[in-house]
């Protein structure tokens, strides 16, 4: 399947309430986005173009994504990805801002349910990427394998998102 998928990591499992929209299945988008218009708004990111992007109702923990090679030439404000950063598991958050510094395309992210970016997001660079998040091939199935590893996070991380 990495063959194909151009990724080590063809699915991902949803591990945090990072990327988590209150009522996610049948969310309520206008709700969420009065409770998280300003941090957008930082970052020039209208309600309109919000709406058009992959994923706006965000994710459920469980929840299991499938994954693609990211080509970072392609990667636009919007796209979900999936990055290696100094955590013990790869982060998948919402790119908010690209530059460009010597050539090579440098991002940043944000997941949609945190307060602010977290430093590790501020500047991600090609080689940290490990995939593009397509769509979502199975709702909470994820806790199948997350019951076993939940337990040892701190309390405040355990459980379902609320």
């Amino acid at each position: 399947m990495s063959l194909f998928t151009g990724t080590d990591l063809p699915l991902a499992i949803v591990e945090s309430c990072s990327m988590y929209h209150k009522g996610n299945l049948l969310s309520d988008y206008d709700g969420w986005w009065q409770n998280h218009e300003s941090k957008y708004l930082n970052y020039e990111i209208e309600k309109q173009e919000f709406e058009n992007f992959k994923f706006k109702n965000g994710f459920n923990k469980g929840d299991i994504l499938f994954v693609v090679g990211a080509n970072p030439e392609k990667l636009k404000i919007g796209d979900t990805i999936i990055f290696n950063t100094n955590q013990k598991n790869p982060i998948i958050h919402r790119i908010i801002d690209i530059r460009e510094e010597n050539n090579e395309r440098i991002f940043s992210t944000i997941g949609d349910n945190n307060n602010g970016q977290l430093s590790f997001e501020k500047n991600i660079q090609s080689e940290q990427l490990v995939g593009k998040a397509v769509f979502k091939i199975a709702p909470y199935v994820g806790w199948i394998k997350l019951i076993f590893y939940d337990w040892n996070k701190p309390s405040s991380e355990r459980g379902m998102c609320e």
